[in-house]
């Protein structure tokens, strides 16, 4: 393994850093057709939610999903572990229960030894095995950069599927995990985060989102998204667009990673996250005075984020 190149020095960019800005995304979608065109299609391009539903029968919908990406630590088992927690949360987004997996990976067989391919391959492995499903198989190519991740199925009631456009008026917000993970990744790649910090990091990423498909059988649950590559900003942007609301977020209150404030004022940041700002910030109204690395853990890509909940107020301290 110290012969081997690290595997954040093979690729641009990291983890859910690696999305295109969302104001690209629009302008590429921009024409695509609606779901109208087929009424049994929930759920598909036009609210930018987590996954696609197809209703089949009055008992069942079927929830697709793909994420996948470069490499935000060095560990492959980690890498891979993280990806796999990353697409499956698609699922659990959407009020699901994921069913199977497929793999998706480009590697640049010149440069990784085939030790290191397995253990990113493993580490997903690892982490399906605890969601409860199989990886069914896969496709995979030569690339110039490492690339890793899931195709996801799940199944899911269509009373208890849940979209990120359906918050109603007044409804409190819980955001599940803590954000910082786009700057943890920033320092990873400068070589200047610990190594408590690189497992405070994983451990957030690699845990499972599955709470997602408990809290859909609440009514008084309206809305889900999990928090990635756009930033809170960004996600809280569609679900406030989808519902035809404001959505207020009070900065004291929103957690952390333990060293997430620091890091940002030590101008430890992603590209992704500049890019986030120029993709909505006119849409966005900040505190006056805000510091810039304020701004950035608002618009910091997560990798693998948290669950971002919509409820009703009167439900907030169960749900939570």
């Amino acid at each position: 393994m110290n012969d081997q190149p690290r595997l954040t020095s093979l690729a641009h960019g990291g983890g859910c850093g690696c999305k295109l800005a969302p104001s690209v995304l629009r302008e590429l979608l921009a024409g695509q057709p609606m779901a109208q065109a087929f009424p049994q299609l929930l759920v598909g391009t036009e609210t930018s939610d987590d996954a696609a539903v197809y209703q089949v029968d009055d008992n069942t919908c079927v929830i697709a999903t793909t994420d996948f990406f470069m490499p935000m630590v060095d560990d492959p088992r980690a890498f891979g572990r993280i990806a796999a927690t990353n697409a499956i949360s698609d699922i659990y987004a959407m009020g699901g229960r994921p069913i199977m997996a497929l793999a998706i990976l480009g590697m640049p067989i010149d440069k990784l030894a085939p030790d290191q391919i397995r253990e990113i391959l493993e580490g997903g492995r690892e982490i399906c095995h605890q969601a409860g499903i199989p990886v069914a198989g896969g496709h995979s190519i030569d690339a110039p950069e490492p690339i890793y991740g899931l195709a996801v199925i799940g199944l899911c009631h269509p009373s208890e599927l849940r979209r990120n456009a359906d918050a109603r008026p007044g409804d409190a917000l819980i955001l599940t995990k803590g954000l910082g993970v786009g700057i943890y990744s920033a320092a990873i790649k400068k070589g200047a985060l610990d190594q408590a910090g690189i497992d405070e990091m994983v451990a957030s990423a690699t845990t499972l989102n599955r709470v997602g498909a408990d809290l859909a059988k609440r009514a008084d649950v309206h809305a889900l998204t999990d928090v990635t590559g756009f930033g809170i900003l960004g996600h809280g942007l569609e679900i406030a667009r989808g519902a035809g609301l404001r959505l207020r977020l009070r900065l004291a209150d929103l957690p952390l990673l333990s060293r997430a404030a620091e890091l940002a004022q030590a101008g430890f940041t992603t590209g992704a996250s500049t890019r986030n700002w120029a993709a909505y910030g006119a849409e966005v109204e900040l505190p006056k005075g805000l510091a810039d690395w304020q701004r950035a853990l608002l618009t910091d890509p997560q990798t693998s984020g948290g669950l971002l909940v919509a409820c009703a107020p009167g439900a907030a301290d169960a749900v939570l």
